[in-house]
């Protein structure tokens, strides 16, 4: 019998939720995510220690030797993530994620110029728009800058995903893929309730299946893809979904256990469904968004998380730009 990873992959596109390379390779998926918390840790791993050497060096000369430790720090971080992007490109058939700034999720200028920023550095190693996509936070800020880039061309992956409204409003902006956080919801009821859930009644797997299904009973092309997952039956309850990305601990178990895997979300059964139409303007998404204690909650705490990711990456950066630059003694 087949395992359940391969039965995965014939009915969703699975995705790796990981920085390290060497997961990448084993588990073959067709694309790859990553954020400020996996680039951090993969960038404390000793076999990728030349790829933050050699970004460190090419940031201090581009800033020049007048530049401080902390800003070719914060100049590295920047080139990091490409740079890991473009290895893992190396490897799978599709597209890398690469993540704006999440202190940047509410300026919609700033992201745009940081947007732009990733896209210019991907084209300069000759690497195409259609193999990468621009990860940002979806406030409303957020999306309406994915609405902006996905009209120059480039592809966003609208990340920390909770609520309807925020899926709504990147449908309506056209963006390209969203990442629903499946595993954080549960977390927040879990905690909320003190109950434990369980296969179709796990919150987190009710919402995706909810943004899901409302996406194609009005023909919206953004993508689905479940994200954050806490155990492999989560995961099993979206088989159908777009997209699912999902970390190399969960990737090992699905490809390690056989079993059946009926499909749970299913296009052409959605457009069956009898589902209101909601149209979200700014005023519809802040009132909606507010209603959400769950969404209101993890959204902040997210960007709050990669946020801190980024500053702790900054500090080991210039701590390792000290390092590189400290005379040798006898």
């Amino acid at each position: 019998m087949a395992t359940l990873l391969e039965q995965l992959k014939k009915v969703t596109t699975v995705v790796a939720d990981t920085g390290d390379i060497n997961s990448i390779e084993k588990f073959k998926p067709t694309d790859s995510t990553t954020n400020p918390s996996l680039i951090a840790a993969a960038a404390q791993m000793p076999e990728y220690a030349q790829i933050v050497d050699d970004v460190l060096k090419e940031s201090r000369e581009a800033l020049g030797d007048k530049a401080t430790d902390e800003q070719v720090a914060n100049q590295a971080f920047k080139s990091l993530a490409v740079a890991f992007g473009k290895k893992i490109l190396q490897i799978v058939p599709g597209r890398v994620s690469t993540e704006v700034d999440a202190r940047l999720s509410y300026d919609t200028e700033k992201t745009l110029e940081q947007a732009r920023d990733i896209i210019a550095q991907y084209d300069k190693a000759g690497i195409g728009r259609e193999r990468v996509l621009v990860k940002i936070a979806s406030t409303w800020e957020g999306i309406k800058a994915a609405e902006i880039l996905e009209k120059e061309g480039i592809h966003c992956n609208l990340t920390l995903l909770f609520g309807l409204h925020q899926a709504i409003a990147c449908a309506e902006a056209k963006v390209t893929l969203i990442s629903p956080f499946v595993g954080r919801i549960l977390d927040w009821y879990k905690k909320d309730t003190g109950k434990d859930y369980t296969g179709a009644d796990d919150p987190g797997v009710q919402s995706v299946t909810t943004i899901f299904n409302y996406y194609k009973k009005f023909g919206y092309k953004t993508q689905v893809m479940g994200a954050s997952f806490r155990n492999i039956g989560e995961i099993t309850e979206l088989a159908g979904s777009d997209l699912l990305t999902i970390a190399p601990k969960l990737l090992a178990e699905l490809d390690s256990t056989e079993g059946d895997l009926p499909l749970k979300l299913d296009a052409e059964k959605a457009k069956t469904l009898d589902i209101q139409k909601i149209t979200i303007d700014k005023a519809t998404f802040d009132k909606m968004h507010a209603e959400d204690r769950m969404a209101h909650d993890k959204l902040q705490e997210g960007i709050d998380g990669f946020s801190k990711a980024l500053e702790d990456l900054e500090k080991l950066l210039a701590k390792r730009l000290q390092e590189l630059v400290q005379p040798v003694t006898a």
